[in-house]
């Protein structure tokens, strides 16, 4: 037998063949779900995992222009299901994701979830997703950074103490840009300013005062840039002896690097500013004492009034379907608005205030003040009751992590799990004696982990729930190939084939996440996906660096 006849032997007992211009390999090692998601949900696997479509658009454009040859969801209501079968238990063995993902630049939503498979009860599954996190009480914790976790729902595990920083009795707000997280305070002396931290997972470097008022309170990610926005924070409102500094804020400042920020312009009437949010593709802020006012950015130093529902305060500020939504100072009411007008949306039952948003499972939840319960937004102006946390009196940050939906709290200063339809203490942070309030003010995750910030002790804690990577950096819009990987005792992101985030080791006997829930493509624990999918591959081993970059590439792994 010649070299070319042996050759073309291997190719044929392998089932190779040639579709066009494109070498595919008929069954790639390993293989146990792949769904080209062009025009069908046909299993292309010899799994026979065929999936179900929820209102998918099955003749969306790929990557190459052409109809039909990419999955479009809406992220209000599409996903794809796969029902529960053998073969994607997975348990306690390596797999691999990879897909193709197109998201828009500009956004009037979040992204949501990639792919699940996930039971809530047991915390047992996988989750990975595109974080955008804001209202997460004032700062917009998480632009466009993936996660991929684990969890087998086993016991909780301990807070680590990231210390105080500088002179600060508060974590006003926490924003993750650039692969660091950072971190605005409130310090109290006559002479003392707020101050920006970053943390590199390492080491705190302070990043100076970009004002003289004792706040930076709002913390977010526009156009590239981190903006942050400053206030003169009344701390007797946490019952606290108030702070003479005498400077007001209501400013807004960009980020240029360590003890360089570029002063963006002032809010009219403005002396604190307590939400910052992106919303198609333009930046807004709200005050945080009367009188009420709402402003979008329009660049250089010029802010517009947008007006405010009634005259009314809008304070913590989300994205959500289609439109900006706003919790209230004035009353335990929200608000929404559609870039035109403003909508009244009621007043949650016993509220009278409300304080943060979270965006789980498809569904927008909002915390409150005084009987710290979190209440589920039913339409229109109805709202369910989403249960109380302990005895505490309010709750402020909600946020998604690793497949459960987390909020802090006052007056003690916990942590909880929302394990539907009651809440877990996984926590309590701030134990500073002689004080009537302690709050979790702040939130966000960073490194894998899920981060808080106090008041008064001013401090930062984190925790690890389950197993996780992320990928902190903002995912560019467009096209983008990924894939995440669980390789033996480790976790690894790969962006356009790019190795770009690696977990922390862990016993991988510990984590068997085989469940009885449905493969789900485009829906999870935090939202319905908005973007365009092709290519989706699941593997039951893990994938080289190599074979993800030739994924990326275009060419099948064998």
């Amino acid at each position: 037998m010649t070299p070319q006849q042996n050759v073309i032997l291997k190719m044929l007992a392998v089932g190779f063949v040639i579709l066009g211009a494109e070498s595919v390999w008929a069954d790639p090692l390993g293989l146990i779900g792949h769904w080209r998601l062009s025009g069908d949900l046909i299993d292309h696997s010899n799994r026979g995992n065929h999936g179900n479509s929820h209102g998918v658009d099955l003749n969306a454009t790929g990557r190459y222009g052409k109809i039909g040859s990419a999955a479009g969801f809406d992220g209000r209501e599409s996903y794809v299901e796969i029902a529960n079968a053998t073969s994607v238990q997975l348990g306690a063995n390596d797999f691999s994701i990879a897909m193709w993902v197109n998201t828009a630049a500009e956004l009037d939503d979040v992204l949501g979830d990639l792919v699940s498979k996930y039971d809530p009860v047991s915390r047992r599954g996988f989750n990975f997703s595109i974080q955008n996190y804001a209202g997460v009480t004032s700062s917009q914790s998480n632009h466009r950074h993936l996660h991929f976790g684990i969890d087998n729902g086993s016991a909780v595990g301990s807070w680590t103490d990231h210390g105080r920083l500088g002179d600060a009795v508060l974590i006003f707000g926490m924003a993750v840009y650039e692969g660091q997280l950072f971190a605005g305070t409130c310090e109290a002396g006559e002479t003392q300013a707020g101050r920006v931290f970053r943390y590199d997972g390492k080491t705190w470097t302070d990043c100076g005062s970009p004002d003289k008022c004792n706040a930076v309170s709002s913390l977010a990610v526009y156009d590239g840039k981190l903006y942050v926005g400053v206030s003169k924070y009344r701390l007797a409102g946490s019952s606290l002896t108030e702070s003479e500094n005498p400077n007001l804020g209501g400013k807004v400042y960009r980020y240029d690097g360590d003890d360089q920020w570029t002063h963006c312009g002032t809010l009219p009437d403005t002396e604190a500013i307590n939400g910052l949010v992106v919303y198609r593709g333009k930046l807004y802020a709200g005050s945080l004492y009367a009188p009420a006012g709402f402003f979008r950015y329009e660049g250089g130093t010029e802010w517009t009034s947008c007006g405010t529902p009634d005259g009314k305060r809008v304070e913590s500020l989300t994205v959500y379907n289609g439109s900006i939504f706003a919790t209230g100072y004035d009353e335990g009411a929200v608000y929404r608005y559609d870039g035109e007008h403003w909508e009244h949306l009621g007043v949650l039952e016993g509220a009278h205030q409300t304080y943060g948003f979270a965006t789980h499972r498809g569904d927008l939840y909002v915390s409150e003040w005084p009987h710290a319960k979190v209440f589920r937004w039913g339409g229109g102006t109805k709202w369910l009751e989403a249960g109380r946390l302990g005895e505490e009196l309010e709750t402020m940050p909600l946020i998604v992590y690793n497949g459960k939906l987390y909020a802090g709290t006052l007056p003690s200063a916990e942590v909880y799990r929302f394990d539907d339809p009651n809440w877990t203490q996984v926590g309590r942070l701030d134990f500073t004696p002689d004080v009537r309030y302690r709050r979790t003010w702040s939130m966000a995750v960073f490194q894998g982990r899920l981060f808080a910030g106090t008041l008064p002790s001013g401090r930062v804690h984190s925790i690890e729930m389950g197993r996780n990577v992320t990928y902190d950096h903002a995912l560019p819009s467009g096209w983008v190939h990924l894939a995440a990987v669980r390789d033996k005792n480790r976790l690894r992101l790969h962006v356009n084939g790019k190795l770009v985030a690696t977990s922390s080791t862990y016993d991988d006997k510990d984590y068997n996440i085989a469940n009885d829930e449905p493969l789900q493509i485009g829906f999870g624990a935090h939202d319905y996906f908005n973007g365009k999918m092709s290519d989706v591959r699941l593997y039951e081993r893990a994938l080289t660096t190599h074979e993800i970059k030739q994924l990326a590439r275009g060419i099948e792994t064998p």
